[in-house]
């Protein structure tokens, strides 16, 4: 009977090892998103509509959209100087992130 519990437990431990290993550490994301978008300094404002984050730039030419789609956007659209990222439910969180840097 002990090496069934010990054997589950064993399992359990593995199972979370390896669910904490593939989860993304969101704020090592959004640094890298923020950078993406040519830093903190090159955002003029920003808002979130369901799972777009939307964010207006003082100069669109440096943003790396490569960058931004490795890092899990869905797709990107860019109307003058303005950028909608959609990220999915990512896209409050990065929000309140980017309050927080400012």
């Amino acid at each position: 009977m002990w090496q069934y519990i010990i054997i589950i437990v064993v399992l359990l431990i593995v199972a979370l090892a390896i669910t904490k290993s593939k989860k993304k550490d969101f704020k090592i994301e959004a640094n890298r998103l923020v950078e993406y978008l040519g830093g903190k300094g090159n955002i003029i404002n920003y808002e979130v509509l369901k799972s777009r984050f939307v964010v207006t730039l003082k100069n669109i030419d440096i943003v790396n959209k490569d960058g931004i789609q490795k890092i899990g956007a869905q797709g990107i659209v860019e109307i003058d100087n303005q950028l909608k990222i959609i990220l999915g439910e990512e896209a409050n969180q990065l929000k309140k992130y980017i309050d927080d840097l400012k």
